[in-house]
């Protein structure tokens, strides 16, 4: 057996990150930008209001003093309405703040409060002295033009999104999306409305694939299922390979007389197959098809696809796609119940944890097969090949899945 990081590494440095393209921003949540972005103009663009209310000439507008209001100012409006003595403008959050004003009287401010109408008041009286610039934000307050508004490397989130609209922008180059295949091997498979026979089962993988791949931000290109055919697995891999950056294999991997995925891929020298020190798991390939697309072979039982998603697929589409962080985050639980390891092996588990313990998500322990515990767990604990058993009450390495 090979230890985790050394098949870990290998998938590694093939992960090479994927081309940029320029991209709207509606469909740029989630992927890394390539390019840092830089604001075309000032924000704010001008100075505006901060407040419902009156822009006034702080001077006239003492405590108990009454203004004639002689303008209306909108958001939106490009009115500049001259202020004499005396005299104030109504405005609203966000319009351009008038040339003679330099503070604004919120409604609440006045003697009308923020009772509003249509059409401006003819006077008001200002309760409240505004202080020097009150509630103007001024002209690049927040950032000059030509600041640097979102750096590089940079996931885009919905925060980052908004900060490049107002910066003038409405693409951005980033990352490539991973384009994934998922292949479902096994001639047991039948589709999970059908009624299985003897020997069958309702086909989940692809499922469980589809939706961790597109959680880790790839796009699906193809989801098929082949039956332990050789002839028809090679069909399908040309057609997977000829348009996806990865290949995601599950079932016959591992040295069964009628392991499909070892048959066909097994021969290549771009691609190998090993048992990983690791429970469940154990049988893995990687490596690259003519096309350069990767290839994850991965066993058949449902925990083990997951384990292995997340172990090995999930890091390397991250990189791939250009972010730094590609792992999942780790915390430390004390464990909740005591449990069995498989010697040798690093286990990872299912488990449901809080703030204080975790605890396998199954009674029935750790087997690849319980495909049940997938839906209760919240983490993997990862316990390492040199201990023998989990007691209850010992620190235990949690991966945060969700």
């Amino acid at each position: 057996m090979i230890p985790i990081q050394q098949h870990r590494d290998r998938i590694l440095a093939a992960a090479t990150e994927l081309p940029t393209e320029r991209v709207p921003l509606a469909d740029a949540l989630g992927l890394v930008l390539a390019e840092q972005v830089v604001s075309r103009f000032a924000v704010p663009l001008f100075d505006n209001s901060a407040m419902d209310g009156y822009a006034v000439r702080r001077a006239d507008a003492a405590e108990g003093a009454r203004l004639r209001v002689v303008a209306d100012v909108p958001a939106g409006s490009a009115l500049d309405p001259a202020l004499g003595a005396g005299e104030a403008a109504r405005i609203m959050t966000g319009a351009p703040v008038p040339s003679d004003a330099d503070a604004i009287v919120p409604l609440e401010a006045t003697d009308l409060g923020t009772a509003i109408s249509t059409a401006p008041p003819e006077w008001i009286i200002v309760t409240a002295e505004p202080k020097p610039g009150a509630h103007i934000r001024h002209a690049a307050e927040d950032s000059p033009a030509g600041t640097v508004t979102v750096e590089a490397g940079t996931k885009l989130g919905a925060w980052q999104l908004s900060a490049i609209a107002s910066a003038g922008h409405d693409t951005v180059a980033v990352v490539r999306r991973p384009r994934v295949a998922v292949i479902s091997t096994g001639s047991e498979l039948v589709a999970p409305s059908a009624t299985p026979g003897r020997g069958q089962i309702p086909e989940s993988n692809s499922v469980l694939l589809g939706a961790a791949l597109r959680d880790a931000g790839a796009l699906v290109t193809h989801t098929l299922t082949v039956p332990d055919d050789e002839d028809e697995l090679r069909r399908v891999l040309e057609t997977a390979t000829a348009d996806s950056d990865a290949v995601v294999l599950s079932g016959g991997a591992s040295v069964g007389a009628f392991d499909v995925v070892k048959a066909v891929l097994g021969p290549l020298a771009s691609v190998d197959f090993d048992a990983v020190a690791m429970q469940p798991g154990k049988p893995q390939g990687f490596g690259t098809a003519a096309s350069g697309a990767l290839l994850f072979c991965l066993p058949g039982n449902p925990v083990s696809v997951a384990v292995s998603f997340e172990m090995f697929v999930r890091p390397a589409l991250r990189a791939m796609a250009g972010h730094a962080d590609i792992d999942r985050p780790l915390i430390t639980r004390t464990a909740g119940a005591s449990w069995t390891t498989p010697p040798n092996r690093t286990q990872v588990l299912p488990v449901v944890f809080n703030d204080q313990i975790a605890q396998p998500a199954s009674a029935g322990g750790s087997g690849s097969h319980l495909v049940s515990s997938l839906a209760d767990a919240e983490g993997f604990a990862i316990v390492p090949a040199d201990i023998e058993r989990v007691a209850e009450g010992d620190a235990v390495t949690v991966m945060v899945l969700s």
